[in-house]
């Protein structure tokens, strides 16, 4: 018993070991396609290769997202009031990463792989996809806002970022669908955060 329970505290402390934040690089904030040939490739894909996207290409998709785009600290995507209340957690494969834009940091929230505890009638996308960003109104930072207005607003604020990625996407040749079938009970049930987890966005290569 004792050597089970010595075995299990260190398989635990190897997992939490292994959960790390990640420093992105520096994101690419110039040149790239022209925008009205990004909007002619704009398009929905539900098909995905297994294919990672590099670190580099997390980098640019968030800041491209929801990203700081100015000293003041306002972002690529409006906000009602400029509340900035879109948290985007990144699913993947190593578990569910907080963005912090002011950093240009991935934060590990959980190590351990949930797309599936998130998929509802999408299971088959997100599972096949390297990447899903999931778009959390986080009320918390809607102070003053009541109930409708957080729901509108939050709502209306993720479909904002959601587009920027689409326009990564037609850019960078990367298939994307945005996803509102998603299980948000279970999701609250792990994220353990004060607001709504609005919509849900596969990311990744064409299935060649």
């Amino acid at each position: 018993m004792k050597r089970l329970s010595l075995l299990t505290l260190i398989v635990t402390l190897s997992m939490f070991s292994m959960a790390q934040d990640i420093q992105l690089p520096k994101p690419n904030t110039k040149g790239g396609m022209p925008l009205y040939e990004a909007l002619s490739n704009r398009q929905t894909n539900r098909e995905f290769s297994d294919k990672e996207l590099t670190e580099q290409q997390l980098s640019d998709l968030l800041w491209c997202a929801n990203g700081e785009n100015r000293k003041d600290g306002k972002r690529t995507a409006p906000s009602a009031r400029n509340a900035q209340e879109i948290d985007i957690y990144v699913f993947n494969q190593k578990g569910v990463f907080l963005y912090i834009p002011e950093k240009n940091l991935l934060q590990m929230v959980i190590p351990e792989d949930m797309r599936e505890g998130m998929s509802g009638h999408g299971g088959k996308m997100i599972m096949s996809a390297p990447v899903t960003l999931l778009y959390f109104a986080n009320y918390d930072k809607m102070k003053g806002f009541d109930e409708a207005g957080r729901e509108f607003y939050g709502a209306t604020d993720a479909g904002f970022v959601s587009q920027n990625v689409y326009l990564y996407c037609a850019a960078n040749k990367l298939n994307t669908v945005v996803m509102g079938a998603i299980d948000r009970n279970k999701i609250m049930e792990f994220m353990k955060v004060n607001g709504k987890p609005v919509l849900a966005q596969p990311i990744g290569y064409p299935v060649q």
